[in-house]
């Protein structure tokens, strides 16, 4: 890996690669909205899960075109030969149960009675003043709300959406503002 050295501070786990500084500095902790892309969001960080985010991030691309785009109504129409196709897919993670559950997941999006976006917004927490880590090891993995998230959407069916995984998203997703004190993008 190359490290990032261009006079910027930055959350020091954005330093260690070109690809992980431009994902800090363009789009982690930044608001997103819209089904597709909150969508993405939830499916690759399930993915993530037991592996480095910069593993899904190099990915990217190859699971946005595996998974269709994450268009919810059409991966939820993926059926057995779709999983087997997945699981021959160079360049995804191929882990069965991941992958039954972005269908799974996708399924169920289409059967909320509510916006993805807006059910995962809905346990955003407010804008506190709590103090700003002053390094990532002391940057939370869980919250009350993404525990509360994840208890919901397990309670609709959704899998792989434990409390850190929901936790992940709500960083990723700037339902939450986790850069630390010195950093660059700390506002």
């Amino acid at each position: 890996m190359t490290s990032v050295d261009d006079g910027r501070k930055r959350c020091d786990w954005a330093t260690v690669a070109a690809d992980y500084a431009e994902y800090h500095d363009i789009e982690w902790g930044v608001p997103l909205y819209g089904e597709i892309a909150m969508f993405e969001r939830l499916c690759l960080e399930s993915f993530q899960s037991g592996l480095s985010w910069l593993v899904i991030l190099r990915k990217r691309e190859a699971f946005r075109e595996a998974f269709a785009g994450f268009d919810p109504g059409l991966v939820a129409d993926f059926d057995d030969f779709d999983v087997e196709r997945l699981l021959a897919t160079t360049g995804i993670v191929r882990n069965r149960a991941k992958i039954n559950a972005v269908i799974n997941n996708a399924r169920k999006v289409v059967r909320l009675d509510v916006p993805l976006d807006e059910l995962l917004w809905s346990f955003a927490p407010e804008r506190t003043s709590r103090p700003r880590a002053e390094k990532v090891d002391d940057v939370p993995s869980t919250s009350d709300e993404s525990k509360a998230m994840a208890k919901e959407l397990k309670r609709r069916g959704f899998s792989f959406v434990g409390p850190t995984t929901c936790y992940a998203l709500m960083q990723a997703t700037g339902m939450v503002d986790d850069h630390i004190a010195s950093c660059w993008r700390a506002t």
